[in-house]
């Protein structure tokens, strides 16, 4: 158990297929996005033996002509775009699509491909914002296709051993959690930028842009890799791995929807992500859970870890992961490691060494992408769809409105998407204001 897992991971409505399982057994797939996450996304679903890679769109010209030439004696006939509503319009014979692009086009691409009847893996966050996740979860629902959320640790041994750890009883109910990211941030305190850099001759910088307002292109803000610091492309530090160290959290303890959520930590200014997050939520309380409702915390940026009476239970905290607080004991789940169980022993914790018993609650790893392949073509089902995805990715999208208000207890109601305060104040109008933004002109997508 002690080295389990220690290395990381490499890694109008109309239907196309009238049936949920391609009828030649193989899968044809296409990809938006070509490179960085995206190509580890398409190298993962193409090892697949049943995979036919047909076409790729992206923004990049050269990253296309990357993949293309990388792939050519595999898949000699594979067709690049530069714009993925052209693939759509043009590819008439596909299964399933990966979108492994900026946060800000996850929802008008899947909700596109969805459309067309095609099964979605897509991303974290699943979306932007918290009204286009809802949107993509209840459309997926309704037409009943395969999706999955690019959450791959979701799958690997470590993190479905802590679920398993924590639901089998091992250190009792749950009365609170602490997750954090300490390590790293996308965020910054410079205003937003003025300067104007010539595009670069292989970007397609209107495409880039997608639903987000016009800005003239800076070198080193943007693309290929800022974004995540800008809040009208990315989601911070907070989307980004907070839907990953969640993630045991959630599904551990069966979250739902929490009912308020409080920052205490710096506003961030207009433009882009801030430098760390404290953020204090309040989960209704399910049958793994001590009491009725249960605090989850979450803190990130460098050096941010939970208050010193967390980090002083237990010796040799990670930087960045979560630790249950148990009514017998603790569990600490580093990210990517494995999981460490103490047990209470008086005023202090002991490291939990029966090994017979921690072998017996260990779970082997699964393909999270092959997963998803599989469940395509009518072979079991996928554990991170858009049904278990979707709420996770809400939750932490609650916090990225919530450090906007600092200081300020915002009561969520999840069935009508909106706020309300617990204190006399009119802050909740343009928090509710931050749920769904507005598309660019020419980028709007029914049902979103």
């Amino acid at each position: 158990m002690k080295t389990l897992g220690a290395a990381a991971l490499t890694a109008p409505f109309i239907t196309r297929n009238l049936i949920s399982a391609p009828p030649s057994g193989r899968v044809r797939y296409a990809a938006f996005g070509s490179a960085n996450m995206a190509r580890a996304d398409i190298n993962s679903i193409i090892s697949h033996p049943n995979v036919d890679f047909v076409a790729v769109a992206d923004v990049d010209s050269g990253y296309l002509a990357g993949i293309k030439k990388d792939l050519e004696g595999k898949f000699p006939k594979l067709r690049t775009y530069a714009d993925y509503r052209e693939l759509l319009d043009k590819e008439k014979d596909l299964d399933c699509v990966s979108v492994t692009t900026p946060d800000h086009c996850h929802a008008v691409m899947a909700m596109s491909a969805m459309q067309l009847g095609l099964n979605v893996y897509c991303q974290k966050p699943l979306a932007h914002d918290i009204y286009e996740v809802r949107a993509l979860t209840n459309y997926a629902k309704k037409k009943k296709l395969v999706t999955q959320m690019g959450i791959q640790i979701h799958s690997n041994d470590v993190y479905r051993t802590t679920v398993n750890m924590i639901q089998s009883g091992i250190i009792g109910k749950i009365k609170e959690t602490h997750s954090w990211c300490g390590n790293r941030h996308w965020g910054s305190t410079d205003p937003k930028p003025t300067a104007s850099d010539p595009v670069p001759s292989t970007l397609n910088w209107d495409l880039w842009l997608n639903t987000a307002s016009y800005r003239p292109f800076v070198k080193d803000i943007y693309h290929p890799g800022n974004w995540r610091k800008v809040q009208d492309f990315g989601t911070g530090i907070f989307g980004d791995m907070g839907c990953h160290i969640f993630d045991p959290v959630f599904k551990a303890l069966e979250l739902t929807a929490p009912i308020q959520v409080r920052s205490e930590g710096p506003r961030p200014n207009d433009y882009f992500w801030g430098l760390k997050t404290e953020m204090h939520y309040i989960f209704p309380g399910t049958k793994y859970t001590a009491e009725k409702t249960i605090p989850v915390y979450w803190y990130d940026g460098p050096g941010e870890r939970p208050p010193k009476h967390i980090m002083e239970l237990v010796p040799n905290m990670p930087t960045l992961g979560s630790i249950f607080i148990g009514e017998k004991g603790v569990l600490v789940i580093p990210h990517i490691g494995a999981p460490v169980v103490y047990m209470k022993n008086g005023d202090k914790y002991e490291e939990f060494e029966d090994d017979d018993v921690l072998q017996k609650l260990a779970l082997p790893s699964l393909n999270h992408w092959h997963q998803f392949v599989d469940a395509v073509q009518g072979k079991g089902k996928t554990t991170a769809g858009f049904d278990y995805s979707g709420p996770l990715t809400e939750s932490v999208l609650l916090g990225s409105i919530a450090c906007k208000f600092p200081k300020t207890t915002l009561k969520w109601n999840s069935k009508s998407l909106k706020f309300s305060l617990a204190e006399a104040n009119k802050k909740f109008k343009p928090a509710n204001e931050l749920v769904k933004r507005e598309y660019r002109s020419g980028w709007k997508v029914k049902g979103l």
